[in-house]
């Protein structure tokens, strides 16, 4: 997992091939004028999902983790705690492999870690992430890059 601001992102192209992508979209694009959804930038290896979800206790919260994709989370109008556990401390469950995901309803624990508008969290197949924990709407962009 890792927790920055956004003018830092150039910092990480090294991490990934494709999050040079990243960063030239996000220097063409205003994520705030985005219309909700899938925006394609590099087919299925690289798009960001903009969207609108609602706040949640981290009691209420699930955690998740992926297998063939990573997360850029972004929170654009409101800060976004997430919660942060490592998948070796996650109990098995299922896998969706059309949706990449696993979803672990009702784990409770690990850590928290707040992200505020310009700023950013990545989120490796190895980081168990509970997003969307706040108040209100959270207006996000999420980018999805492939491992």
């Amino acid at each position: 997992m890792i927790v920055d601001t956004l003018e830092n992102l150039k910092n990480y192209v090294s991490v990934n091939p494709l999050f040079a992508d990243v960063i030239d979209f996000l220097s063409n694009n205003d994520l705030n004028s985005l219309e909700a959804g899938k925006h394609y930038i590099k087919d299925k290896d690289l798009f960001v999902n903009i969207t609108t979800a609602t706040g949640k206790t981290p009691d209420e919260a699930t955690y998740e983790t992926h297998n063939r994709m990573l997360d850029i989370q972004i929170p654009l109008s409101a800060p976004e705690t997430y919660g942060y556990m490592p998948r070796e401390d996650m109990p098995e469950a299922e896998y969706n492999d059309v949706k990449d995901v696993t979803k672990y309803p009702g784990l409770k624990g690990g850590s928290l870690i707040k992200c505020r508008p310009g700023e950013f969290a990545i989120f490796f197949p190895q980081d168990g992430h509970q997003p969307c924990i706040g108040e209100g709407e959270i207006h996000k962009a999420i980018f999805k890059v492939r491992v």
